[in-house]
């Protein structure tokens, strides 16, 4: 750790760090000691000033953002990407993690780092299978890692939960309970993880069991169907979905603009030749007994995949290998990795490669991914270099959406105290949960603060969408036709 404060000196960067774990000091603090420290910063920022959204003083304007953003990414896709955005004040929020991070940067936190997930929203977890196949819930997006105070993830969650229960016409006492419930939970599980031996806590796991506690009886039939559904989500499932043969060969069915082949990028470059440039960065950073499985598996094609809101228009390409047959298939994800939203304001990552930055995050976030997980770095012709990571497609993989077949109005209060679980797991593994234990403490003074940040930041959200409909509604912002995907 020293040397990396060294070159930060030298070179003048602010680079994001986890503090050093209190085990590896020479002279380790007492968890009461810690969880005093903790207690004691509620002098240095009040549950008063976390309730206060205070707006930068020049602030950026949301659509300045989004073609900011846009300069990296393949423009031909952005109309698509603003066309998602454009469904509902939530699908905005859920694309504008780069407008709320200036605002983030602008609040009162305690400083104590843990490993954020960076775009946490309520439809940021889901259900997924551990190396084991052990079926577990927890937080499933992490293209925005990076270290920084625990408090910007969770006001970026309750101010989500608010929004998302206005966006399916929910009450606001309804939004108050959501809040108070995910708020209530980080509290509960933290104060736990405070106490817990760190081995155990690094073992710990959100289960099926645990999650069928969490939901009342009424809702056990949904629940019964999603896990069903998750559990289902295998390699061989996915063939069957997204394969057809052509020939004598299966490949992937085009959907265009959603799912296409590509025979070459915009520097006249075989997407073949860059596709096994990529596997063979990829590749160094698996485990060496992962290596061995994944060199039995031969790729048999690959096609561009347009996924989620925040990341259209950035490269992600799906890839088809088959190991022993055809019934022996194996499905990656590749996904592009650029800087995250949070770096301008927490500074760079200790990691030059952006894909093993976001790697790194989902291991200490999620403690059980993928077993495919790795990251690597493609060269074009150009000289031109992309980052990026892989992880399987679809295996146990169930994300949860927000309306139709999802959160509900009815079940969104069970699933929001998951949501406060699974992030506090989280905090907990790559922070000090003692500090941030002593700090919150059970007062539900907390859960009215960030009540009250949540609700003036859904006003915040709501003026913000309003400019950004406008701006398609003049055409300075092109959307894509709906009829057209």
């Amino acid at each position: 750790m020293s040397s990396i404060k060294k070159s930060i000196k030298s070179t003048d960067i602010k680079v994001a760090t986890l503090n050093p774990a209190e085990p590896f000091m020479a002279k380790q603090t007492s968890i009461k000691k810690r969880i005093a420290d903790g207690r004691a910063l509620r002098k240095k920022v009040t549950f008063l000033e976390q309730g206060t959204y205070i707006p930068p003083r020049h602030r950026t304007s949301p659509i300045e953002v989004l073609e900011k953003q846009a300069q990296s990414r393949n423009k031909s896709l952005i109309p698509i990407r603003y066309e998602r955005m454009l469904q509902s004040p939530f699908a905005f929020y859920r694309g504008g993690a780069a407008i709320m991070a200036q605002d983030l940067a602008n609040q009162s936190t305690t400083d104590i780092t843990v490993q954020l997930c960076g775009d946490m929203h309520v439809s940021n977890f889901g259900l997924f299978g551990t190396a084991e196949h052990r079926l577990v819930f927890g937080i499933n997006d992490f293209d925005e890692t990076l270290p920084g105070s625990w408090e910007w993830d969770i006001k970026r969650l309750v101010a989500s939960a608010v929004i998302a229960c206005e966006s399916l016409g929910g009450t606001e006492a309804l939004g108050k309970k959501l809040v108070y419930r995910i708020t209530s939970e980080y509290q509960k599980r933290m104060a736990q993880y405070a106490q817990m031996p760190y081995l155990n806590l690094a073992q710990q796991f959100i289960g099926e069991n645990d999650i069928r506690k969490h939901f009342s009886k009424a809702h056990q039939k949904t629940l019964d169907a999603y896990l069903k559904e998750t559990k289902g989500q295998g390699n061989i499932q996915v063939l069957a979905k997204l394969t057809t043969l052509v020939g004598k060969n299966r490949k992937i069915i085009n959907r265009p603009p959603l799912i296409e082949h590509l025979s070459r990028n915009v520097y006249g470059e075989s997407f073949k030749k860059l596709a096994a440039k990529a596997v063979s960065s990829y590749v160094h950073s698996l485990l060496a007994d992962r290596q061995v499985l994944f060199g039995r598996y031969t790729l048999k094609d690959f096609a561009r995949k347009i996924v989620g809101v925040g990341s259209v228009g950035t490269t992600c390409i799906v890839l088809y290998y088959e190991g022993n047959s055809e019934n022996d298939p194996l499905f990656l994800q590749y996904k592009e990795a650029q800087k995250s939203v949070l770096t301008p304001y927490l500074g760079e990552s200790v990691h030059p490669n952006m894909g093993h930055r976001v790697v790194s995050g989902q291991r200490l976030l999620q403690g059980a991914p993928d077993i495919f997980l790795g990251f690597g770095a493609v060269k074009n012709d150009a000289g031109d270099t992309q980052d990026f990571y892989l992880r399987q497609l679809r295996d146990m993989k169930g994300g949860i959406a927000v309306g139709s077949g999802g959160v509900s109005l009815q079940n969104f209060p069970d699933y929001a105290k998951l949501f406060g679980w699974a992030l506090a797991l989280g905090h907990a593994r790559s922070g000090d949960p003692a500090k941030i234990a002593g700090y919150c403490g059970q007062s539900k003074e907390l859960d009215k603060a960030f009540y009250a940040f949540a609700k003036d930041y859904s006003q915040q959200n709501k003026a913000d969408y309003a400019v950004f409909c406008e701006a398609v509604k003049s055409g300075k912002l092109k959307v894509a036709k709906k009829n057209a995907l």
